[in-house]
């Protein structure tokens, strides 16, 4: 029984031993996996039709969590795909997922991608970014060949045609279009200081705004207005710029126009106005040949207008008898108002000369005020107005006090030399008006304090004229003081005795 024992331990031990280092040892496949992830880029060139991608591939866990991809500049997000492959290798199981986001481009260029960063499952990749090239739409048509007799033609299926389906060419129409980038000037040539208005407007057929629209508009209209600055000019941008469409014929036809900017310039020197050529980029739509339900049926690119370069002439202004002070320039005409009717020294009137019509009215100089001797002027007060269809009116109201009676002709105390650049010629804008000053009440001893301390207000004047003319002392108000003490102390007195007689009584 013993020796029976033996021999089954003898055999049962070598098995028990092989038995025990399998279960103490772990097969390689259970062995787990390291976590990785990359980034996969797309090809460094893809034609317009095509599609760019970008992807991540992860092993050694199952894709818990992920940031979305970036939108890229030149492309649109086509949708995702998602495949997971599994291998074994020298009894090593290896599982790998890779998640796939397409991007269709909007039209042919070079668009550089910028650097980005994902999170997978907690892991961060990084890419340092690149530049794609989106060709031309590439389509290869092969030669048609006959199947053998007896034999179905063969259908190859690729792993592309699979995710992507097959491929299809010219499946867009590029519909033509009218659009048109103008920069325009209301006259080729102008003297200096004479206003020349420059538009920047984009012209379309109503029918092309299916196709057209406007792209980063917000970035590219300070670029263009930054491009029209002049340094040899004053400028007056349009007191309303807003993007807003008309409807003009140009060319007998009817179009759209959006005026994208518009400015008034006043050349300060003979040197000419040169704007450098425009460029504007809008967003073109290709349509589809065969609209399909639920499909958008446009295909987004990028299409560039160009505007030429414009220069106007400036002509300097002719010579000028005298010389003197600067002329203004522009087609002016005077209109005056006067607020009395009868004048009398030391009374204040107002007088205002204002001057109407086009030109730079901003910069316009108040008139030339000749010194008259026993009129006192002061001003003006200069308001400025806009008048319907474009024009102007600069007003300079002036005070003026008459010390003494007798003629006042306004013609030789105030005039304005213009530059007339519709006749070419210059004139002088002068008063039509011939007061008559008669003499007033007190009007040799308010001549001087009138002209000397007569403010700008219309009340003044008339309380100063009405006022008293009769001297007065210099201590006129230490006598008000001592009259007005000596009156407190006696009625003081009087409401002490009143009160001193009410106790006797009540005594």
């Amino acid at each position: 029984m013993i020796e029976i024992k033996n021999r089954l331990r003898t055999i049962a031990l070598p098995f028990l031993a092989i038995i025990f280092s399998l279960l103490a040892a772990r097969p390689s496949w259970a062995q787990p996996e390291p976590l990785h992830a990359e980034l996969v880029l797309g090809p460094a060139s893809v034609p317009v039709t095509g599609t760019y991608t970008l992807a991540f591939r992860l092993r050694g866990a199952p894709l818990a969590e992920y940031t979305e991809f970036p939108d890229l500049e030149g492309f649109k997000k086509a949708g995702k795909t998602s495949t997971t492959t599994t291998q074994i290798v020298a009894g090593r199981r290896f599982s790998e997922l890779t998640l796939t986001q397409r991007y269709a481009p909007y039209g042919e260029g070079d668009y550089a991608i910028k650097p980005f960063q994902l999170t997978v499952n907690g892991l961060r990749v990084r890419s340092g970014g690149g530049t794609v090239h989106v060709g031309p739409a590439v389509i290869t048509v092969p030669a048609a060949k006959a199947p053998a007799a007896g034999t179905a033609p063969l259908q190859g299926v690729g792993a592309l045609d699979q995710l992507f389906g097959k491929p299809k060419p010219a499946l867009y129409l590029d519909v033509p279009d009218r659009g048109a980038l103008a920069l325009e000037a209301d006259r080729r040539q102008v003297y200096v200081g004479e206003g020349v208005r420059v538009a920047l407007s984009f012209y379309l057929r109503p029918a092309d705004q299916a196709v057209l629209a406007f792209h980063d508009f917000d970035e590219q209209l300070p670029r263009l207005i930054g491009q029209l600055r002049q340094t040899t000019a004053w400028e007056v941008p349009a007191a309303e710029q807003r993007v807003l469409p008309d409807t003009v014929r140009r060319g007998g036809e009817l179009l759209l126009r959006f005026r994208l900017a518009e400015t008034t310039y006043y050349p300060l020197t003979a040197q000419p106005l040169r704007f450098p050529p425009l460029a504007l980029t809008m967003t073109k739509f290709r349509l589809l040949k065969k609209p399909e339900p639920g499909v958008d049926g446009r295909l987004a690119q990028y299409k560039t207008y160009l505007a030429p370069a414009l220069a106007v002439a400036v002509r300097p202004l002719p010579a000028r008898r005298g010389g003197g002070r600067p002329a203004a320039v522009g087609h002016y005409q005077l209109h005056e108002s006067i607020s009395r009717t009868e004048f009398a020294a030391g009374q204040v009137f107002s007088y205002t000369f204002g001057v109407e019509g086009r030109g730079n009215l901003g910069a316009l100089p108040p008139p030339v005020l000749a010194p008259r001797p026993g009129l006192a002027v002061y001003g003006p007060e200069v308001r400025d107005e806009t008048l319907p269809g474009g024009g102007g009116r600069k007003l300079f109201r002036y005070r003026l006090v008459a010390q003494r009676p007798g003629p006042l002709p306004l013609d030789s105390l105030l005039q304005l030399a213009v530059f007339d650049p519709v006749t070419g010629r210059y004139d002088t804008l002068r008063s039509a008006l011939r007061l008559q000053i008669r003499a007033g009440a007190a009007a040799a001893a308010l001549a001087p304090a009138a002209a000397s301390a007569a403010p700008a207000d219309p009340f003044y004047g008339p309380a100063i004229a009405r006022a008293d003319a009769v001297w007065q002392p210099l201590d006129a108000y230490g006598q008000a003081r001592r009259y007005a003490g000596g009156l407190l102390l006696a009625l003081l007195g009087l409401a002490t005795a009143g009160w001193w007689q009410a106790r006797r009584r009540t005594g």
